[in-house]
């Protein structure tokens, strides 16, 4: 597996060097090359290349049966920043060497293969994540396409820009019974695996994720002649919000749960103003739906009385919603045997969000996971040993010819 090596340190290339780590935001210059280099690797194969309206780039190879659906293989090669090499990187490059190693062994499935690098699956400057596999499936709206990013891009152009054509997606979007099956090979981004000694994860389901941004505004004064009793700050205010999030986050629940601010904006964020304006984005985890409206509900309300007791203005604004879902058993089983035959495995759930969550409202999905070192991703310190790489899609090549005969 040299040449995965090889590829995945190429496509580590493509970074942004002003940032930390591995950085490759989308839209950017350096996402722009890394995916000019996956295609031409896509051609060196004899794929078919092309890129949808939602601007995802899409590598396949003829099935024998042309009236089937397609199996697909897919994840992302952009980053957060500060990001690793690994995370979304090894499912489109696994993708990759699994047409290689079907070409080499001559074999021929009787469904055509997709390999798919999905736009922008990691939150977005537009704050939306999963926006190519959201196009794909019909769920990027209207309204997404016109947000604009803090440069004042709008999502619709930076699309276009990307090869997309906007104005198409809704025509293009697939619907169910299109796709046969979609499967993803991903970093576990956790401890489990490493920490029970086995080298591959079979994925039980995936988390949704609600995302919201809060807008908490009162009003800036000056910081030495405004009584504490007569200020509307808004970032205390925002600071009982986010401590009330981790709060109902940590309660005891049936299933597990969890609740992040990871970005905060302070106006006009000058050491001797009383903060006029905060604005912030939160998140809650669960494999249990009902779960986490209850704990929006929840936070919601707390904000409106918040609202009232410190007079300032609150609003919750819904950037993104992916449901949380459940592999099917049957999958789950074929994928287990494929992977027990390569390496100790186990099934878990994924509490991250994946490409997939988008892909499981038209399809059946699968994933498989392989080990991260001390549990660490979406840092520069994001390892995976390349070896367990290599069982991932040697085990990923099994399920695919193993569903392929089955579905």
């Amino acid at each position: 597996m040299k040449r995965l090596e090889q590829d995945i340190k190429t496509v580590a290339t493509f970074v942004d060097e002003t940032k930390p780590g591995w950085t490759r935001r989308p839209f950017t210059l350096w996402y722009k090359k890394a995916r000019e280099w996956l295609m031409e690797q896509m051609h060196s194969i004899n794929m078919e290349v092309s890129i949808d309206a939602a601007s995802n780039v899409i590598g396949s190879i003829k099935g024998s049966h042309h009236d089937l659906p397609p199996i697909m293989i897919g994840s992302h090669l952009d980053t957060v920043t500060g990001g690793g090499r690994f995370d979304g990187i090894i499912g489109v490059l696994g993708g990759l060497e699994v047409v290689r190693i079907l070409k080499e062994k001559g074999i021929q499935l009787r469904h055509s293969l997709e390999i798919v690098d999905f736009t922008a699956e990691e939150p977005s400057e537009f704050g939306i994540s999963t926006i190519g596999s959201r196009g794909m499936v019909g769920n990027l709206t209207e309204e997404m396409l016109r947000r604009n990013d803090s440069s004042g891009l709008i999502l619709r152009d930076a699309i276009r820009e990307a090869g997309g054509r906007p104005d198409d997606i809704m025509k293009m979007v697939r619907k169910k019974g299109d796709i046969a099956l979609y499967l993803e090979l991903h970093i576990e981004q956790g401890p489990v695996l490493e920490q029970m000694n086995h080298k591959l994860g079979i994925v039980t389901g995936i988390v949704g994720i609600h995302r919201y941004r809060v807008i908490v505004e009162g009003k800036p004064n000056h910081a030495g002649t405004t009584p504490m009793n007569m200020r509307q700050d808004a970032l205390t205010a925002s600071s009982e919000i986010i401590l009330q999030l981790e709060a109902i986050c940590r309660k005891q629940y049936e299933e597990p749960v969890v609740g992040t601010v990871g970005k905060v904006t302070v106006e006009p964020n000058a050491a001797n103003v009383i903060p006029g304006k905060v604005s912030f984005e939160l998140e809650v985890r669960s494999i249990e739906k009902k779960l986490i409206q209850a704990i929006m509900q929840e936070l919601i309300k707390f904000g409106d009385d918040l609202s009232k007791r410190r007079n300032v203005k609150i609003t919750f604004d819904c950037l993104s919603q992916s449901e949380p879902i459940r592999v099917d058993p049957s999958i789950q089983q074929i994928i287990e045997k494929s992977c027990m035959s390569f390496a100790p495995s186990m099934k878990l759930p994924s509490g991250a969000g994946h490409d997939a969550n988008q892909i499981a409202t038209i399809a059946p999905i699968g994933m498989i996971f392989v080990p991260s070192r001390d549990g660490r991703s979406h840092c520069p310190e994001e390892w995976t040993d390349f070896k367990d790489v290599a069982l991932g899609v040697h085990a990923l090549a099994q399920s695919i010819i193993t569903f392929d005969q089955c579905i």
